[in-house]
C-alpha cells in the first residue's frame, strides 16, 4: 500500500513537471517574445486634426459598416474613411463621394449631423450634398488607441501622434 502511494504521488510529481505556471518562472523562459505582425501608421496631431475632408468617390478595398440616412449610402472603409452613395435607387447606389477621415472606424447620425469616431477623437461633422462638410467639433482621446488585427497595442506613441491605421510589417 506503501509503495502504491508512492508510486502515485511520483506519477503526480512528473505531471505537474511540466506545468510552467506551478514549478517554473515562465516570465524568464528563454522563448522569444511575442509581437505584433504589424506596425502603427501614425499621423502627427496636427495633420490627425486637418485630415478631414471630402474628396472625389475611390473604390472600395476594405468595407465597414453600412449607414443609410434618407437617400444617402454611408460604407466605412476601414481606418480610412466613408464612401458617400446616392442610394435614391438600391439596386443601383451611384457614388457621390468620399468623406475622408483617418482612423475612422464607426460613425452615428442624427438628422444632419454625423458622429465619427476618429481614431482616438469623437468629431462631428455636418454633411450637406450641396455645401459639402462642416467639421463642428473635436473631443480627443475620447477612444482608446486603436489596435492591430492581430490585437496588440502599440509599444510606444512619439509624442504629439495618433495611430491611424496598421499595416503588415514585410
Amino acid at each position: 500500500m506503501k509503495k502504491t502511494k508512492l508510486l502515485v504521488l511520483g506519477l503526480f510529481l512528473m505531471c505537474l513537471q511540466s506545468c510552467c505556471p506551478f514549478l517554473t518562472d515562465c516570465e524568464n523562459s528563454d522563448d522569444d517574445p511575442i509581437f505584433s505582425r504589424y506596425e502603427p501608421v501614425l499621423l502627427d496631431r496636427n495633420n490627425f486634426e486637418n485630415s478631414v475632408s471630402l474628396k472625389d468617390p475611390i473604390s472600395i478595398s476594405t468595407s465597414g459598416k453600412i449607414y443609410i440616412k434618407d437617400n444617402l449610402l454611408f460604407i466605412n472603409e476601414v481606418h480610412k474613411g466613408f464612401h458617400i452613395y446616392d442610394n435614391s435607387d438600391p439596386t443601383s447606389p451611384t457614388p457621390i463621394k468620399f468623406l475622408e477621415a483617418p482612423g475612422s472606424t464607426d460613425l452615428a447620425i442624427r438628422d444632419n449631423m454625423i458622429y465619427i469616431n476618429q481614431a482616438t477623437d469623437l468629431i462631428a461633422v455636418e454633411y450637406d450634398t450641396t455645401n459639402g462638410i462642416t467639421l463642428t467639433k473635436r473631443v480627443i482621446n475620447v477612444f482608446p488607441e486603436l489596435r492591430s488585427p492581430d490585437g496588440f497595442l502599440p509599444y510606444s506613441i512619439p509624442e504629439n501622434n495618433v495611430v491611424v491605421g496598421w499595416a503588415l510589417i514585410n
